[in-house]
């Protein structure tokens, strides 16, 4: 019978059980790596592990590259998860059709503009361009929000199939609006990008600091937001025209009372 090799995590030896177990606990350990410098007592706290047990860890995960010890003895990523990052963009091919597309947005509204996926019961921005405004939201390429919060939020849960009058709502409008659910000072803006087969492929977001997105509001917002998503839903192999889409379609204006 074939003997499976012996697993090393921390120098300790691991058989297949222990060694998932393991390997779950390191993952928890990058996840609770939220800030520039963590202590060794912030990451038991957020992962509720021994400080033996996390020493143990980081020192694979020290020599892997995916974490960092700095001077005074705190902790932070390493430049591997940078890495692996870059290698998730590149496999993902989209950078160079979803960035040109974003910077025109921004561009047009003056107000910072991302592209979302999902992960999980995650969003991430996978793509970012900033506002050229001095004052303006925090959001980096690589952030994770919730998928329960935030205008971007809404759209990929409402394309995804979840239910519920707000997602109905959603698929009806082709947009979704948040003011202050994540950041009770910023709003956003979003609406869904589709694939080969109108398959979901991810959000295009615009956001900035609320009182700038109030002031623009839905009429000034929606045209160009509607008009970059069927841009790069055409890009991706959707079918804009699609019936299920009719609320990216031209709505008639009211007409007017002729005078007697």
């Amino acid at each position: 019978m074939q003997m499976s090799p012996d697993i090393y995590l921390g120098g300790v030896r691991m058989n297949e059980e222990t060694g998932v177990a393991a390997v779950d606990r390191a993952l928890t350990i990058l996840d609770a790596l939220t800030s520039e410098k963590t202590t060794l007592a912030d990451l038991a706290k957020r992962t509720g592990l021994y400080k033996s047990t996390l020493l143990r860890l980081i020192k694979s995960l020290e020599r892997f590259g995916y974490v960092l010890r700095d001077a005074d003895g705190c902790y932070r990523l390493g430049s591997k998860v940078l890495y692996l990052g870059s290698l998730y963009q590149k496999h993902f091919n989209a950078g160079e059709l979803v960035l040109p597309v974003l910077r025109k947005l921004v561009e047009e509204l003056k107000e910072g503009a991302s592209f979302y996926v999902v992960d999980a019961d995650w969003r991430v921005v996978l793509h970012r361009v900033e506002s050229s405004q001095a004052v303006r939201d925090s959001v980096r390429e690589g952030d994770r929000f919730a998928l329960t919060s935030g205008a971007s939020g809404h759209v990929l849960c409402a394309f995804n199939g979840a239910t519920g009058k707000r997602f109905d709502t959603v698929r009806q409008q082709m947009y979704s609006a948040s003011f202050g659910e994540r950041d009770p000072e910023t709003a956003a803006f979003a609406a869904p990008i589709f694939g080969h087969g109108n398959r979901l492929v991810g959000a295009i977001n615009v956001s900035g600091p609320r009182y700038r997105i109030e002031a623009l509001g839905a009429e000034k917002i929606v045209p160009p937001l509607f008009k970059y998503a069927r841009e790069l839903t055409i890009t991706f192999g959707g079918d804009p025209t699609a019936a299920a889409f009719s609320g990216w379609q031209p709505q008639p204006l009211p007409r007017k009372k002729q005078s007697k």
